[in-house]
Parts: C-alpha cells; structure tokens; sequence
C-alpha cells in the first residue's frame, strides 16, 4: 500500500499561483499511476490532471490545460502539481490519488480506477 498526504493548498488572488505536492510512503512509488482531482461543494469529483507511472506520459482536463503542468520524482516519492492564472472556479479540495493498476507509460482518467488517495488540501482563489 501506499500512503499520500496533500500540501501546498491555500488561499489565493485571481491569477495568481500555487504548487501542490503529494508526497507518498510505503510501497515503492513508481508503480503508481498518480492524478490530480478536484471537488467543490455540491460537485463531483473532476479529474485536473494525471501522470504515467514513469512521468513520460500526462494528461490535463480542458479545465486547467495550458495553466497546469505535473510532474513526479519517483526517488523523493513525490507528485507535484503547479497551477497558474488561477480562477474563482478553481475553488475546490485538491486530492492526489495513485492507481496500481495502471500500465507502464498510460495514464488513468477514471476515479474508480484509483485504489488509494489523500485526505486532500483547500484551494481558494479569491479577492
């Protein structure tokens, strides 16, 4: 198994900028396929980003395409997820998840296809 825990969330002004991390223990880390998911109040959960279990491969939800980019260090166990041009509607908990089922080199869209996640970390962007 593996464990992951969300840090880098807060509260931000509109264009502004954040760098979330998620840093994992347990089970060696680059057998994990990892994503980026989001959910606000009342919504479900949105995929926002995704990546191969070697980083070669992402994927962006149209969303936050052009203002995100993800990327991994498998030997520092860790995910990161830098948001620029924040929006009010990228108001939402932020949660990483990695998939063991994954294929080399493919990312995972689907949340059901995730067997472990973080508690999450606040993300508001506001004046």
């Amino acid at each position: 198994q593996v464990q992951l825990v969300e840090s880098g969330g807060g509260l931000v002004q509109p264009g502004g900028s954040l760098r979330l991390s998620c840093a994992a223990s347990g089970r060696t880390f680059s057998v994990y396929a990892v994503g980026w998911f989001r959910q606000a109040p009342g919504k479900e959960p949105e995929l926002v980003a995704a990546i191969s279990r070697g980083g070669v491969n992402t994927y962006y939800a149209d969303s936050m395409k052009g203002r995100s980019l993800i990327s991994r260090a498998n030997a520092k166990n860790t995910v990161t997820l830098q948001m620029n041009s924040l929006k009010p509607e990228d108001t939402a908990v932020y949660s990483c998840a990695a998939s063991e089922t994954a294929l080399l080199g493919t990312t995972v869209r689907s949340k059901t296809e995730y067997q472990f996640w973080g508690r999450g970390t606040q993300v508001t962007v506001s004046s």
